[in-house]
């Protein structure tokens, strides 16, 4: 899938977009490409470049058992704090910076969800 599709659809899922929500679901698919496909590859089966280096392999995020099994703030606390803060692998690597950023935050969640 085409990185403008996904984000197409990304933005379409949101009910109201206003202003705001369209640049947070932006930043949040540019933090996905650039920080978390990389690992987790675009569609979130675990098949990015530098999966196959990683012992234990990253988080099949499209796996829908899990999805169902873990809650937003689980999923909020992992790409804030990183693995480790949810006795998880130290190589799922932490982003403080987005605490600050709710709003891309919960975009990056629901795009998290999309996969």
């Amino acid at each position: 899938m085409r990185a403008g599709i996904v984000l197409a659809v990304m933005l379409a899922a949101g009910c109201t977009q206003g202003p705001d929500q369209a640049a947070a679901r932006k930043q949040a698919f540019e933090i996905w490409t650039s920080r978390c496909a990389n690992c987790h590859g675009v569609r979130g089966a675990a098949d990015g470049p530098q999966a196959r280096l990683l012992d234990p392999p990253p988080r099949k995020l499209n796996d829908r058992a899990w999805q169902s099994s873990v809650t937003d703030e689980h999923l909020r606390t992992v790409i804030v704090d990183g693995g480790q803060a949810v006795g998880k692998s130290s190589l799922m690597a932490a982003n403080p910076d987005l605490s600050n950023k709710p709003e891309v935050l919960d975009a990056l969640v629901a795009y998290v969800r999309s996969l």
